[in-house]
């Protein structure tokens, strides 16, 4: 098989494609023969060195799409469509970066679909992540005022879209004054320019302050996004695209605001729902959502897709088909 190996971390340069035997099966993994996988954040920056404990050479990937090749335990059909998502994939062991990869059982999500490969390898790991922060941490309801921290990345946008399907009001940020109407056609009622210091801004919109943050840009914005919500208000962090794992300096008795509570969310330590991704699906192939078109690329192609996410260009998911 075909696959994208990182020997060492460094720039996308490093990823290699090689030649590769196919990976053996074992009790408990599923042999999946990869037709689709997006591309994330998370894979960036472990192929940058900065995943804790992530051994190299290894392929990456924490997502795909595909056809069951071999289930020992026999759950699943050969042939069957199925997803995979996280569970260690492209860290602990090799991942979804090539036309095969083998993944334990419970990461592997049943679903069927007439919907192309090049939309469905983007929905994985975008749908299970946000939908879970939404409904699961910040415990997402009807009425609720909620902050997107990042709003132009595709959780954000596919947020905004299942937030106000909940009944929220959703104010969304961006750092650039040209991508203002686009936000507020893909969900957002308000939207906030980003200057690193959204304080004053979202005060005035909302002077109590939002009910609920999901919080995609991550340390370097956290303090700002808490002092942003209201008392009794949830802050969720989801994601990193700021780029910094650790908050320097945080004092949490003066920088969380009274009763205000934050969390995480990581669809490490969540089994996914089958029948809930099944809906999302169906809703997308009726026309329910309309979701921004995936940037499509080759396997030779991996390099420029990791470039483009590394300049924080790609305005849309990047996905790879075979």
């Amino acid at each position: 098989m075909k696959a994208v190996v990182v020997q060492k971390p460094g720039a996308p340069e490093v990823l290699k494609i090689e030649d590769r035997p196919l990976p053996p099966t074992e009790g408990g993994w599923v042999r999946i023969h990869v037709k689709g996988f997006g591309l994330n954040r998370a894979e960036m920056f472990t192929r940058q060195g900065h995943s804790p404990g992530v051994s190299f050479p290894r392929i990456l990937g924490i997502e795909c799409v595909g056809l069951v090749d071999h289930d020992p335990s026999q759950k699943y059909e050969k042939g069957a469509q199925v997803a995979a998502i996280m569970g260690g994939m492209g860290r602990k062991f090799d991942g979804s970066y090539a036309q095969y990869v083998v993944v334990p059982l419970e990461c592997v999500i049943p679903f069927h679909s007439q919907l192309p490969w090049s939309v469905l390898a983007a929905l994985p790991e975008m749908f299970h992540t946000t939908h879970g922060a939404l409904s699961e941490s910040l415990e997402l309801k009807q009425n609720d005022t909620l902050l997107i921290r990042g709003g132009t990345s595709s959780i954000g946008l596919l947020a905004a879209r299942l937030a106000k399907a909940m009944g929220a009001h959703v104010v969304s940020t961006s750092r650039s004054h040209e991508r203002i109407e686009f936000l507020k056609a893909n969900g957002a009622d308000d939207v906030v320019l980003d200057t690193g210091q959204i304080l004053g801004a979202v005060r005035k919109l909302f002077p109590e302050g939002v009910t609920k943050v999901l919080e995609l840009v991550g340390a370097t914005t956290l303090v700002d996004s808490l002092s942003c919500t209201a008392t009794g208000g949830i802050v969720s962090m989801v994601g990193i695209l700021g780029g910094k794992w650790i908050l320097d300096g945080f004092e949490p008795m003066r920088d969380i605001p009274h009763l205000v509570k934050l969390t995480i969310y990581t669809t490490d330590a969540v089994t996914p729902s089958a029948n809930l991704f099944q809906a999302f699906l169906d809703d997308v192939a009726k026309g329910n959502f309309t979701l921004a078109p995936p940037k499509v690329f080759a396997l030779e192609g991996i390099i420029e897709a990791h470039r483009l996410m590394e300049a924080n260009e790609a305005k849309a998911k990047l996905v790879v088909v075979f």
